[in-house]
C-alpha cells in the first residue's frame, strides 16, 4: 500500500515542541554589557533551553558555563564568538526531575558576569485556557453616543450662549452639567 506522505513526515508532523527561547541583549547598553530576560528562566524536561545572543554593538566573545547542572543536562561550558546573533541550544535530559541549576555568562575577559538560576520543570498544559476577551485598546462605537459626549456638548452649548448673552446662571450651569456628566461616566465604570 502506498501513502500520499512518508511515515516519518506524518510522525514528525505529530511532535509537539516544547522548547522555550529566551533572549540575551550584548553591548546594548554599553561595552560589554549583558542583559537577560526581565522573566524566570525556565525548560521542560525533555526539552530544548534556547539562549538567543543577540549582539548591538562590536563582536564579542563570551562564555557560558554551568558547574551544577549535571543532573539535568549534558551542558558545562561553550565559548561563543558573537557577531551578530547566535543561538545556544541547551538540551535538557529526558530521565531529569524538577530542579534547578545556574548559569554563568562571561564578557569583556572576565569583567562583567551575569548569574542566571534556570528552573527545570515538568511539562505544562499548552492548551490555552479560555481567556477573558479583553477591552479593546480603541473604543468600540455602539451607534449611539456616550452620555458624557452629550453632556459636553449641552454645557458646550449654555457656555457659548452665556459668553453671547452675558447670563452668568448659563455659564454656572453648564459647569455643573460637566461635573456632573464627569461623575456619572466615572461612577459607571465597570
Amino acid at each position: 500500500m502506498n501513502f500520499p506522505l512518508s511515515f516519518t513526515l506524518l510522525t514528525a508532523a505529530g511532535q509537539i515542541s516544547h522548547d522555550t527561547s529566551f533572549e540575551f541583549y550584548l553591548n546594548r547598553l554599553g561595552i560589554n554589557e549583558i542583559e537577560g530576560p526581565k522573566e524566570n528562566i525556565w525548560g521542560e524536561i525533555g526539552s530544548t533551553l534556547r539562549l538567543i545572543f543577540k549582539n548591538r554593538g562590536a563582536p564579542t566573545h563570551i562564555t557560558i558555563s554551568s558547574p551544577n547542572s549535571g543532573m539535568y543536562t549534558d551542558f558545562f561550558h561553550e565559548n561563543m564568538y558573537i557577531v551578530d546573533e547566535a543561538v545556544l541550544p541547551i538540551p535538557l535530559r529526558k530521565d531529569g526531575r524538577e530542579g534547578f541549576f545556574d548559569l554563568e555568562i562571561i564578557t569583556g575577559y572576565g569583567g562583567v558576569k551575569l548569574f542566571l538560576h534556570v528552573d527545570v520543570i515538568q511539562g505544562v498544559d499548552h492548551q490555552k485556557p479560555a481567556a477573558r476577551g479583553e477591552p479593546p485598546l480603541q473604543p468600540v462605537a455602539h451607534g449611539r453616543p456616550h452620555p458624557l459626549m452629550i453632556m459636553m456638548g449641552i454645557a458646550l452649548i449654555l457656555f457659548s450662549a452665556s459668553l453671547y448673552t452675558q447670563i452668568e446662571f448659563l455659564n454656572t450651569a453648564s459647569f455643573i452639567i460637566l461635573i456632573v456628566g464627569a461623575l456619572y461616566t466615572w461612577y459607571r465604570q465597570t
